[in-house]
């Protein structure tokens, strides 16, 4: 597990074409919507702006007034696992949205157009992880990381590592870098040479009523501080607050069971 800087600068330059692959986005679809608002927003400090409503009720999450996240509405009848979906940039979503299916993924929602945001889609690869891709428009998608509140990782719980790395290799243009460790599965995904998310294969470890899926790492402060608001504010600590060699780091679920990690980096 690695920080990283993602696709924009601290001082929220976005540039105005995404690298393909890059991670631009993360977004959580619930039950309660103004309640995990509440939540994710006491936790993070994060502020909300509705829109853009070709995801039906659906709201933007802002820190410093710059977007980081997205929250929207299920249907009632969708009674799905609760997940943070990564967005990665895509230069053709069409493209990517075919590949995926040659892949051996699947299509879920789209490719559509979001308004002035752009175009996107959610799939799922081979292993049924759901993820997005998404032709972001100019100035939109994540524009501030590095900081409190701001998604700072991605990474695939996955049974292992090999078949699901070469989709992601083949329809993002990732190139792998294998951990050498002879108890460890893992693979960091890189971009120009930069790590920008990781699988991990956990093999029977994988939770049986979850399946492979993807955890969104957010970026805090203090993480003991950040679990102990997570339960004041009706969350659940999932694994506590450990030591790793690339900072503090811990698993939490929010009120509506929805997972997420916390890192702190060492400064």
């Amino acid at each position: 597990m690695t920080g990283t800087r993602g696709s924009a600068d601290l001082n929220g330059d976005t540039p105005t074409r995404r690298l393909q692959g890059a991670p631009c986005w993360v977004s959580l679809m619930v039950h309660a919507m103004a309640a995990t608002q509440e939540f994710y927003g006491e936790l993070f400090g994060w502020e909300f702006e509705p829109g853009p409503h070709q995801l039906g009720p659906y709201a933007r999450a802002l820190l410093d007034g710059q977007e980081v996240a997205g929250i929207g509405q299920l249907p009632p009848d969708r009674h799905l696992p609760l997940a943070w979906t990564p967005y990665f940039a895509s230069d053709d979503v069409d493209l990517s949205a075919e590949t995926v299916r040659l892949c051996g993924g699947t299509i879920g929602v789209g490719p559509l157009d979001a308004a002035g945001a752009g175009r996107l889609a959610i799939g799922s690869d081979p292993s049924g992880a759901v993820f997005g891709v998404w032709q972001v428009a100019e100035h939109l998608g994540t524009s501030i990381t590095g900081v409190p509140g701001t998604p700072a990782w991605n990474e695939l719980l996955t049974f292992e590592t090999i078949t699901v790395a070469k989709f992601y290799e083949t329809v993002l243009g990732f190139e792998e870098q294998p951990v050498a460790s002879a108890d460890l599965d893992y693979v960091t995904l890189h971009l120009d040479g930069r790590p920008v998310a990781g699988i991990h294969g956990v093999g029977n470890a994988l939770p049986r009523d979850r399946g492979p899926h993807w955890i969104t790492y957010f970026e805090v402060a203090d993480a003991d501080e950040s679990l102990t608001r997570v339960t004041d504010l009706g969350g659940h600590v999932l694994t506590p607050a450990h030591d790793s060699p690339h900072g503090r780091v811990a698993m939490a679920a929010d009120p509506e069971g929805a997972k997420f990690s916390l890192i702190q980096h060492p400064h």
